[in-house]
């Protein structure tokens, strides 16, 4: 077997998040198993944007399907192939429409979470300015010759970021947006720590009052719950007129909408969702990619889900012939099915030797255990119909775990406690149990 070389600090990630039963931010290249049509789909999406184009997907899955996984993944690809990305988790406080701010908070939380390749773990905002000043400046230099000191360096700069900033002016609250930027630029040129913090402070959805605005910046206007998703919109253009692909957007826990009770709310949450749909779909927004996490029940319920909302269903409903078993996986909903047996085998063979790696041992669960451990699983009662990934791979940590730390005990020890404190289930989980014998005799095990 090929040794193992993953980074300690990769390895401690995994190992922690997965016995958390959450999905690691780090490592998941080492872990990923199936979703590779999903996967391939949505980089065919990051060509398009990149390209100039727009994405829009929902992602639908029982919970512990493995939504958020590839969401995380999907975040993670698209960072290598120099995309800005930012992601969110909606929940009561952070929807798309609120009248306590819940839309703004949500730009926030996509603000903090602004990341790129060199700053992956968010907070790249600033990152990303100073980096396209310093790109300017190094451009003009090398054709000009000029050194850094040269007062007429400035002026140069100036001139290229304001031609950028023109550009912005034309499109949706674009000459603000300009504005603000340029004075960052001042701020920086000057060394007015003060000026730059202001010109953050804005970008970020931070100030709240356009007298405070006007005040210190000389913009009459405020990123708030009705316009912040225009602002996502000029990020995008922008994130491309400065060298990057564009700005992906990842928003999980969609559920969320599903669950607000005032009805009118929940259908205003629905009618921002739509304008998102629409401008993708339409060319409304450039180099914008927008991938949202939700359960079946949030996509499908039509008393209030979104199938509740007629000019939604009509757009994501399944067409007649790329439905059933013929997935396309280009329509807007991409449905997870969970992992086959063959694929959760594969998962399990990563983690067993991933926890041996990080604790430093060597890997003794043999193919046909691992096997058994998946047999005892949906022998469970109900097991086949609630059976989740996240629930095999939180049990499966938890063994790993336990037979480490108590070299007394065995694998068939605690397998044994484990099935018999589980009622056997009949019926439908025979039929697992074929599948299992048949997957035992596949492998030759």
């Amino acid at each position: 077997m090929t040794e193992l070389k993953i980074p300690k600090r990769l390895t401690t990630a995994l190992v922690n998040s997965l016995t958390a039963g959450v999905v690691p931010r780090v490592g998941l290249e080492f872990i990923a198993v199936g979703r590779k049509p999903e996967v391939e789909s949505i980089l065919r999406d990051m060509d398009n944007i990149a390209e100039g184009g727009a994405a829009f997907r929902l992602i639908t899955g029982r919970y512990g399907s493995g939504k958020s996984f590839l969401l995380q993944i999907i975040r993670n690809y698209a960072m290598d192939r120099d995309f800005v990305v930012a992601d969110a988790d909606l929940s009561p406080e952070r929807r798309l429409v609120g009248t306590k701010g819940q839309g703004l908070a949500t730009y926030r939380e996509l603000m903090t979470h602004l990341s790129t390749r060199t700053r992956p773990d968010g907070g790249a905002l600033e990152a990303i300015l100073q980096k396209w000043i310093a790109a300017i400046q190094q451009d003009i230099m090398q054709e000009t010759g000029m050194r850094p000191d040269d007062p007429a360096l400035n002026d140069r700069v100036e001139l290229q970021i304001y031609a950028v900033t023109n550009d912005m002016q034309n499109l949706v609250h674009g000459f603000d947006f300009a504005k603000v930027l340029a004075a960052y630029w001042n701020g920086y040129k000057l060394g007015d720590d003060d000026r730059k913090g202001a010109a953050l402070r804005w970008l970020r959805g931070e100030v709240p009052t356009k007298t405070e605005a006007r005040k210190d910046l000389g913009v009459g206007v405020i990123i708030d719950d009705d316009n912040w998703y225009e602002y996502m919109k000029l990020w995008s253009e922008f994130t491309a007129a400065i060298g990057y692909k564009g700005l992906l957007l990842f928003i999980d826990e969609g559920v969320n909408l599903y669950k607000i009770t005032n009805s009118v709310s929940r259908q205003s949450n629905y009618e921002k969702l739509l304008t998102m749909f629409n401008d993708t779909m339409q060319g409304k927004a450039e180099h914008l990619g927008i991938y949202m996490g939700g359960t079946p029940q949030f996509v499908e319920d039509e008393r209030r889900g979104l199938f509740s909302y007629d000019a939604l269903r009509s757009r994501l409903i399944d067409g007649r012939y790329g439905s059933g078993s013929l997935k396309t996986y280009t329509s807007p909903i991409l449905k997870l099915d969970m992992l086959s047996y063959e694929e959760i085998l594969i998962l399990l063979q990563k983690l067993r030797d991933i926890h041996a790696l990080h604790f430093k041992y060597e890997a003794q669960l043999t193919d046909d255990q691992l096997i058994a451990f998946m047999q005892t699983a949906v022998n469970r009662l109900g097991a086949e119909e609630l059976l989740t990934t996240r629930e095999v791979v939180r049990d499966f940590m938890d063994l790993l775990h336990t037979l480490h730390q108590h070299p007394e005990a065995t694998f068939d020890d605690l397998l044994g406690e484990r099935a018999t404190a589980q009622p056997q289930g009949k019926g439908t989980n025979e039929t697992a149990s074929d599948d299992l014998d048949d997957l035992l005799a596949e492998f030759e095990l």
